[in-house]
C-alpha cells in the first residue's frame, strides 16, 4: 500500500520549478501504474513559451470518470540560506513535512494517488482519472487547459472534478472552494503635452489627469457582493512617469490595475466603465487616454447541490467540521475544468504556500488522504 507522506517526500525532492518537471511525472506515474492506471504523457509548445510536460492516468472504462486534478510545478524557492531545512530536500521536523510543494500542491497529490489506491481495494464502478500539469504556476498555457483540449477531442469526458489546491484555512477540507471571481489587468497610459515646468501654461502636464482618473475609479465601488461572491475589487499596481528630468512635466503617465471580478460582470463591460470615466476625466482636464486589457480568467461558480453537498459530507465524515463553501481568493485551474465539468477545490491549509519554510502536517496529509478516499467512496456509491 502507497504511503502518502512517504510519496509526497518523493514528489517533493523532485526540484520542478516551472517550467521544469525535474522528474515529478514520473515519481507519480511509478505510483499509479502498478495500480493499473494507464498514464499518458503530454508535452505542449506554443511560440513563445517553455515546453510542458503533463500526464493524464486513467483507470476504469466506464461513466462516470471521477478526476482528480493539480499540478506538480512549483514556484522558486527564494533565499535558500533563510530555509531551515533544503527547500528539496523534504525533511520531517517536529511531524512538518518541509518542502517546496509540501502545501501547494504535491501533498495534495500524494493523498490523490493513495486514496485511488485504497478505493481501488473495492471494485471499481466507473473510472477514476488524475489530470497533473507542469504549468500552474507559470503562464498556464500548456497545461491543463491544452490536456482538456486533447480528452476532448479524443471524446473521453470527465463527469466531475476535485482540484487539489491548498484552499483550507487551518485543516485539511475546513473550505471548499466551489468558484472563483475573475481577474484581469487594466493598462492606461494619459497623454497630455510636454513642456518646461516654468511655463506650465504652456504645457499640459498628464500627472494631475492620470491622478484625478486613479482616484475616480480607486474609490468607486463596482458592486457589493452576491450570495456567493465577495465585491468586486480594482486595486491599482502601478503609477509611472519614467521622467528624469526636474524642469520638464511628461508627455505621458501611466498607470497599471487588476481587477478581481465577480458574476455581474463581463470584462467588456468593466472596460466599457473604466473608458467612460476616462473620457469624464479628460473632457473635464484635458488630455487623451489609451486603455489596454488582459483577462486573465472568468468568474465561474458550481452552484450548491448534489455535488458539493457529496464533497461536504465525506468532509465531515472524516474530521468532524462541516466546510464552509467559498469563491475567495486568486485564480487556480478550475477556471479551465469549469468548462468541460463541475468542479471544486479541496486541499491542505494555504497557510506556507510559497513561502519560505513551506510546511504541513503530516497528521494533515493523511487527513487529507482519507477524505479523497470518502470522496470516492461516496461518489462511486460506496457508502
Amino acid at each position: 500500500m502507497l504511503d502518502p507522506v512517504a510519496l509526497a517526500q518523493e514528489l517533493i525532492r523532485c526540484p520542478s520549478v516551472t517550467p521544469a518537471d525535474a522528474g515529478a511525472l514520473d515519481v507519480l506515474e511509478t505510483a499509479l501504474a502498478p495500480l493499473g492506471f494507464s498514464c499518458t504523457r503530454l508535452r505542449f509548445e506554443t511560440p513563445g513559451t517553455a515546453p510542458i510536460d503533463n500526464l493524464y492516468a486513467r483507470i476504469g472504462n466506464s461513466a462516470p470518470n471521477f478526476c482528480f486534478a493539480g499540478h506538480t510545478d512549483v514556484v522558486p524557492p527564494g533565499d535558500v540560506a533563510s530555509w531551515r531545512a533544503n527547500p528539496f530536500g523534504a525533511e520531517i521536523r517536529d511531524r512538518f513535512l518541509y518542502g517546496r510543494g509540501a502545501a501547494d500542491m504535491k501533498s495534495a497529490i500524494a493523498a490523490f494517488a493513495v486514496a485511488a489506491a485504497q478505493h481501488l481495494e473495492k471494485p471499481l464502478r466507473g473510472s477514476i482519472s488524475l489530470l497533473i500539469t507542469g504549468d500552474e504556476e507559470g503562464p498556464a498555457v500548456n497545461g491543463t487547459a491544452k490536456v482538456l483540449e486533447w480528452l476532448a477531442a479524443k471524446g473521453e469526458r470527465i463527469d466531475h472534478c476535485v482540484v487539489g489546491e491548498p484552499t483550507a484555512v487551518a485543516f485539511a477540507g475546513d473550505m471548499i472552494k466551489i468558484g472563483r471571481r475573475g481577474s484581469m489587468r487594466i493598462d492606461i497610459a494619459l497623454r497630455g503635452v510636454q513642456g518646461h515646468t516654468a511655463y506650465p501654461h504652456k504645457a499640459l502636464n498628464p500627472i494631475p489627469i492620470l491622478a484625478t482618473l486613479v482616484s475616480r475609479m480607486a474609490r468607486e465601488p463596482l458592486d457589493t457582493g452576491t450570495p456567493h461572491f465577495e465585491p468586486s475589487t480594482l486595486a491599482f499596481t502601478t503609477f509611472d512617469v519614467g521622467n528624469p528630468a526636474g524642469n520638464v512635466s511628461p508627455v505621458c503617465a501611466r498607470a497599471s490595475a487588476n481587477i478581481r471580478f465577480n458574476d455581474l460582470h463581463a470584462p467588456e463591460d468593466l472596460i466599457r466603465r473604466i473608458r467612460a470615466m476616462a473620457d469624464e476625466v479628460t473632457k473635464e482636464m484635458g488630455g487623451e487616454a489609451e486603455i489596454s486589457a488582459d483577462v486573465g480568467a472568468l468568474p465561474f461558480l458550481t452552484e450548491p447541490g448534489a455535488f458539493t453537498d457529496l464533497l461536504s459530507k465525506a468532509v465531515q465524515a472524516v474530521t468532524g467540521r462541516v466546510p464552509q463553501l467559498s469563491t475567495t481568493g486568486g485564480t487556480s485551474d478550475a477556471r479551465f475544468i469549469k468548462n468541460y465539468a463541475p468542479v471544486a477545490e479541496i486541499g491542505l491549509a494555504g497557510t506556507t504556500m510559497h513561502k519560505v519554510d513551506e510546511c504541513v502536517p503530516v497528521a494533515e496529509i493523511e487527513t487529507l488522504t482519507a477524505i479523497y478516499t470518502a470522496i470516492l467512496d461516496a461518489y462511486f456509491g460506496m457508502v
